[in-house]
Parts: structure tokens; sequence; C-alpha cells
């Protein structure tokens, strides 16, 4: 991928409101990639780990965090979530609740 490309996907994150989310598709689209949402995954996987984009708030279209249920990300991913009042029910969240309408 090239740096601009990760930089508008980035950017694109970074405009999650606290409280929301977005899914993979709607970063790629916003980004101007509407065919890759595969690479959001990518362009976030590369963050070093102390970023400040709220990495946190993308979702894959079901509603569910993306990494592995037992993985150490994906209890990060799920307490950065509940923090800022996200409801998880069931490995789910609520698009429509807590869906980042564009």
């Amino acid at each position: 991928m090239q740096p601009d490309y990760n930089i508008a996907i980035w950017t694109a994150v970074g405009h999650i409101p606290v409280g929301k989310v977005a899914t993979y598709g709607q970063i790629a689209r916003l980004a101007g990639f509407p065919n890759s949402a595969r690479a959001v995954g990518r362009a976030l996987a590369i963050l070093p780990s102390d970023t400040r984009i709220p990495w946190h708030r993308v979702i894959n279209a079901k509603g569910q965090i993306s990494f592995p249920i037992a993985s150490e990300k994906f209890k990060e991913q799920a307490l950065r979530l509940t923090s800022e009042g996200i409801l998880i029910k069931q490995g789910k969240i609520s698009l429509t609740l807590f869906g980042w309408e564009l």
C-alpha cells in the first residue's frame, strides 16, 4: 500500500466520534477506496502501539470485533469500546445504536 492510502484511512478513522463505531467498509468508502475494506485492516495493523488514532472504533460489518475472541487485542478493543459506553452483547455491537452515521 502507498503511504497516501494509509493516511486517508487513518484520517477517516480519526473522525469516528467517541461512543460510535464504523465498519471497515464505511471507512474504506470515506477514505475514497470503496472496494478496499480489507485494506483498512491492513492500514490499522501497522499503527504504532501508542497511536492516538481510535482504531478500536472500527468493527466488521456483522457488528463484531474482528480479532479472535480470546486474544489480547480482542480484550483491549472490547475494553476501549465499553469504556466509551459502547455495549457489547453476546459478542456483538448494535450498529443501529452505536453505528456512526456518515
